[in-house]
């Protein structure tokens, strides 16, 4: 964000910024930019699957598949994120923790999505879920983790997506991705 930019609104998860921008031909524009706490997501490992959700959410029309994760609460870092959310929606902790992708999904948009591998995830308790949220997990192999991943159009996790198709037509990158996520070299 500019330096001269100002916060024009507030939201409960938005905030639109505006700041005058010097334009090529020297006449000056108004531009904005919205800014949103960042995510955490994580591909939790348990034993030899991958834990997924089907979850339900008010305002979706169907239920989808997605990697648990969401908004960063005030002052949090990416690890604490990824952890809290790990837990509140499915119950499970790890110990072993690798932040494999940071992206910044949208120029327009002041935000950062982080996601984990969080290996030998165990249950510790029961899942703490949002008012708005329905959540039921399912551990699945690596093979359909990238076939739901890939070719669910319900899938909602897009920041990794694109990742996971070229791994689907490099069969050398996959199977490092497979190592990464399982631990075995």
């Amino acid at each position: 964000m500019p330096q001269n930019a100002k916060r024009v609104f507030k939201g409960r998860i938005f905030e639109v910024w505006q700041w005058e921008q010097k334009m090529f031909d020297g006449s000056v524009e108004i531009f904005e930019k919205l800014k949103r706490p960042n995510t955490a997501q994580v591909i939790p490992i348990v034993g030899d699957k991958i834990l997924i959700q089907i979850e339900e959410q008010p305002q979706k029309k169907q239920p989808f598949t997605s990697i648990p994760g969401g908004r960063f609460d005030e002052g949090e870092e990416p690890l604490q994120a990824a952890k809290r959310e790990l837990l509140e929606e499915t119950g499970y902790v790890s110990s072993n923790w690798i932040l494999w992708k940071e992206v910044d999904p949208l120029f327009k948009i002041e935000w950062t999505v982080y996601t984990y591998i969080a290996r030998n995830s165990v249950f510790e308790k029961k899942a703490e879920t949002d008012a708005g949220e329905k959540i039921e997990t399912q551990l699945v192999s690596f093979e359909e983790f990238m076939k739901i991943a890939t070719e669910d159009p319900l899938f909602y996790s897009p920041e990794i997506v694109p990742d996971l198709l070229r791994l689907q037509f490099n069969p050398e990158k996959k199977e490092e991705f497979r190592k990464l996520l399982f631990g075995k070299e």
